[in-house]
């Protein structure tokens, strides 16, 4: 078998410094804003012609932090709980044999930068910090939408959404223009879908934050913040 060689293009910059409390699929949570930056070889404005036409985008990405030099043709998808296997194929898992992902974001805004040259703003990525960019690509309606779509075991996602208990005193440690965000992380649930212990307290990393909570039944509380050094 021949082997194929990919760099990255670029990589994300994002307010989640590790994988924890990424929301599961891209555009989960519009509110995240992340930036796309090139390296130094693919930093050609022409390279980005006409993208500003566009409203969204796809990103193929690296799973940076899940490669493995072996695989399983199965997983136990989160959403499952954890103990149901299913196709490796049939699911988004990160353990897969290339480990490659693929987002759909919103284009934000183009900026031309003096140290990065022009980057790209986007909304609803699901990509911690750091993680390696492989191409993008974009989105096109009249092929890319297909509305009479199944979604199999994926269907009852909005069945997850939390009730987000913020105290208000903890609420204003967080600045005003972050707070959609964080709302929008903790009502997806951001637990290993297998805890379901409502005395264990969880540490949330995001935008120089640790947000510290708990979850019972439907209801999630925050009960202490850390704020940034």
């Amino acid at each position: 078998m021949e082997n194929i060689t990919i760099s990255p293009i670029a990589k994300m910059k994002s307010d989640f410094p590790s994988k924890f409390g990424i929301p599961r699929q891209s555009g989960l949570v519009q509110e995240l804003r992340s930036t796309i930056i090139f390296e130094p070889e693919y930093r050609n404005k022409d390279s980005l012609r006409g993208l500003e036409d566009f409203s969204h985008l796809w990103i193929i990405w690296q799973f940076s932090k899940a490669v493995r030099t072996d695989w399983s043709p199965t997983v136990r998808p989160p959403r499952l709980g954890g103990n149901t296997r299913m196709g490796v194929f049939a699911t988004r898992s990160p353990f897969r044999p290339n480990a490659l992902g693929l987002s759909c974001v919103r284009i934000l805004s183009l900026e031309d930068t003096e140290e990065f040259g022009t980057v790209v703003h986007v909304g609803g990525a699901d990509l911690m910090d750091g993680t390696p960019i492989l191409d993008i690509k974009p989105y096109i309606p009249y092929c890319d939408c297909q509305p009479e779509a199944s979604g199999g075991f994926t269907t009852n996602a909005d069945d997850y959404i939390l009730h987000v208990d913020f105290p208000q005193e903890l609420l204003e440690m967080i600045p005003q223009d972050v707070r959609p965000a964080v709302m929008g992380i903790l009502s997806h649930d951001p637990r290993p879908s297998y805890q379901q212990d409502p005395e264990r307290v969880y540490g949330l990393s995001f935008a120089g934050f640790d947000i510290h909570f708990t979850v019972s039944g439907d209801t999630l509380t925050v009960i202490h913040i850390d704020k940034p050094q």
